[in-house]
């Protein structure tokens, strides 16, 4: 008779980190369903969580090494071989090149959150600057935006907000607990407006919708702004106190009229008005989000900080129902970067980009593939990879295709052969979040989550992966830690707390009281430096990005143009934006669980009906989408006239089949974050 047990934990299918019981028999996870008792989610879950276990128990799982054998098939080798045989051929290339010559890329596909520290610590005891993530393709446009204004990154307050407001994300579908945060607001007597280029699912349930141009969000923006000043519905002695800058936005907003922000955007001056009203009826319980849709412009970072400028001008600044600002919990840090920053080494795009690199201090993915291709300004050889896929999820993927498949060592660590791993000379088999004693922190609640070993399958952790690698390599000393148990409990030492302590919250363990109106207690008892900024005080005027004197990288968060507006190419006259995130699936995962793909199998180019109409093209039919680069094919739906911005497609990426990777290009990014234009792809479409 099998023995069911159950245990409360943190679902790691994507990063919101819901609350979940998993229910195992025979060290097999046999179901998955939301917990009650969980501060986030409150008990409920979406379609990835409780597909988890379909997922986690595929008979393609892997379970043993892979190594590319002379005839470029994969056979099953040993653990320590494999080990040592990595560990080996990354010195072999640091002698032969330079120790610069390796890096590590994070991933997603397992959603680890210390994996990034663990992976950033490798890189430099090893003696590489040449740290990766899918992070310089997503989030940290909106990481930077924030910090440049706040020094952090604020956490909308909603159920406690008078007026919510969220920017190109799209809840129901992408977080699903904020939803939840956002109808407790509602509920109370908070409006919803939504702005978005297309007539998404939180969209339908806004009190206010606005559908804007591609691309222009920065434009609206100041031109909330400026009405906000003309009317004078800002806070002034927030502003006066606590913020630098003000002057020059008075200035440069006077730019934005209500007739030249429609003519901009496409947004009705009417709106632009009610928008002001809604404000000036709410503050300072202003709550707004915004979302990975407002990233991938030329434009991105400087339209974000314009946004998040709007919650401090209104007074919303770490006030109840306005943008709360987080505390930490007095960690130690784990990565290497002040005994060992390695800035001599020269890390993969810290020159094109330094305001990435210094906010991030991560290297930049897209100009990776060009440094491996070109050899210059030195050669890049080995790359050891944790779950990630930029085959699919990186811009150019022929580009990416190429560059990889010239390493002479590419390892990878994973669940499942993706389409990245598949070109790799080693595979490794990864834990589960189901696998390993892992903690999670929510700054906004001060509540700390934890996972436990709840399955054990004999594969390693990202701790022992990379504690393994850094041993044979002579950098040993930086991994003292036994385990996975052991690291959590040095990094929890200061705080005064254990792991146990946190198992004995599986729902959310409070570490302490997260006081709103922070900064006015520092005002009060006389000290001078409020946020966490150059001048610690909130940046409506960045003097350490003016200095910088790069094109595009302003003090202020001035508009510019999209790309598709700046430089238009009447060969290719579609808009195409790529990325929608769908309910099913995270970026490119999971299309491996059988009753998601069955719901959803492919891809679908959503077109305006009169875009449609003047190509000749109905619901259904096949097309073919062209860019400079390349081209796919994929199945048109037309949709309703209210649901897309005319003259503007979408198609979401990660169909492998239909990857509209192939056709998005790398060569075009914002210059503060070096972000791809992907929601800019100038495009041709046509009937097959």
């Amino acid at each position: 008779m099998s023995d069911r047990k159950s245990f409360a934990t943190t679902c790691r299918m994507c990063g919101t980190l819901c609350g979940i019981i998993a229910h195992i028999e025979d060290n097999k996870v046999v179901e998955i369903e939301g917990d009650p008792n969980h501060i986030c989610n409150k008990g409920r879950t979406c379609i990835k969580g409780s597909s988890a276990v379909t997922w986690l128990n595929r008979p393609d799982r892997l379970y043993k090494p892979l190594k590319r054998d002379g005839a470029g098939n994969f056979r099953e080798i040993p653990l320590e071989q494999a080990m040592d045989e990595i560990a080996a051929k990354l010195l072999e290339i640091q002698k032969k090149y330079g120790p610069n010559a390796i890096g590590i890329w994070k991933g997603e596909g397992i959603d680890f959150a210390q994996q990034e520290h663990l992976a950033r610590r490798f890189a430099h005891a090893v003696g590489t600057p040449n740290y990766f993530s899918n992070d310089t393709q997503c989030y940290a446009s909106r990481h930077i935006a924030f910090y440049l204004v706040y020094g952090c990154w604020p956490l909308a307050d909603y159920p406690h907000a008078g007026l919510i407001i969220n920017w190109g994300t799209n809840a129901p579908i992408s977080h699903s607990h904020w939803m939840q945060a956002i109808n407790e607001g509602r509920e109370r007597g908070a409006k919803l407006m939504v702005v978005d280029t297309r007539y998404t699912e939180i969209a339908r349930q806004a009190d206010i919708y606005v559908q804007i141009r591609p691309g222009t969000d920065g434009a609206l923006a100041w031109g909330i702004i400026n009405e906000m000043i003309r009317r004078d519905i800002v806070d002034h002695h927030f502003i006066d106190n606590f913020t630098v800058g003000y002057d020059k936005v008075v200035e440069y907003a006077r730019e934005f009229t209500p007739e030249r922000v429609t003519e901009i955007t496409s947004v009705p001056r009417e709106t632009i008005m009610r928008v002001a009203d809604e404000i000036a009826a709410a503050r300072p319980r202003i709550a707004s989000w915004a979302g990975c849709g407002l990233e991938h412009h030329v434009n991105g970072v400087n339209n974000i900080r314009t946004i998040t400028m709007i919650d401090a001008l209104a007074g919303a600044t770490d006030r109840k129902g306005g943008m709360r600002i987080p505390m930490g919990f007095g960690l130690p840090e784990l990565t290497l970067y002040k005994e060992k920053p390695l800035m001599e080494l020269d890390p993969i795009g810290a020159k094109k980009f330094p305001v990435l690199y210094e906010m991030r201090q991560e290297c930049h993915t897209g100009m990776l593939m060009d440094q491996i291709i070109s050899g210059k300004p030195y050669p890049f050889k080995g790359l050891v990879m944790t779950a990630a896929n930029p085959v699919l999820t990186n811009a150019n993927s022929a580009k990416v295709r190429k560059a990889l498949s010239s390493l002479e060592l590419l390892a990878v660590k994973d669940l499942f052969i993706t389409e990245t791993a598949a070109l790799a000379d080693y595979i490794i088999p990864a834990a589960s979040y189901l696998e390993r004693e892992e903690m999670f922190f929510n700054g906004s609640l001060r509540a700390a989550f934890i996972t436990g070993k709840y399955l054990d399958y004999g594969l390693q952790t990202e701790y022992e992966f990379m504690k393994g690698l850094a041993e044979r390599m002579g950098a040993g000393e930086y991994f003292p830690w036994k385990d996975d148990h052991e690291l959590n409990e040095w990094l929890l030492k200061p705080t005064g707390y254990t792991t146990a302590d946190l198992h004995t919250a599986p729902g959310g363990f409070i570490f302490g009281e997260n006081p709103y109106e922070k900064h006015e207690a520092k005002l009060a008892a006389g000290e001078t430096r409020f946020f966490d900024t150059p001048t610690g005080k909130v940046e409506f005027y960045s003097a350490h990005l003016e200095a910088k004197k790069i094109p595009g990288i302003d003090g202020i968060p001035k508009y510019h143009a999209p790309h598709q507006l700046a430089d238009p190419n009447p060969e290719y006259p579609i808009l195409l934006s790529t990325g929608a995130r769908k309910q099913k699936y995270f970026h490119g995962r999971y299309r491996n669980i059988p009753q998601l793909y069955k719901a959803e199998p492919h891809g679908r180019l959503e077109m305006h009906p009169d875009d449609a109409a003047a190509l000749g093209i109905k619901d259904g039919d096949r097309v073919r989408v062209t860019s400079r680069i390349g081209s796919f094919e994929t199945t048109a739906q037309v949709m309703h006239p209210k649901e897309i911005f005319k003259g503007s497609m979408q198609h979401t990426h990660g169909f492998v089949d239909e990857n509209v990777n192939e056709i998005t290009y790398d060569d075009v990014s914002d210059p503060i974050s070096g972000f791809p234009v992907l929601k800019s792809i100038q495009v041709k479409v046509e009937k097959i």
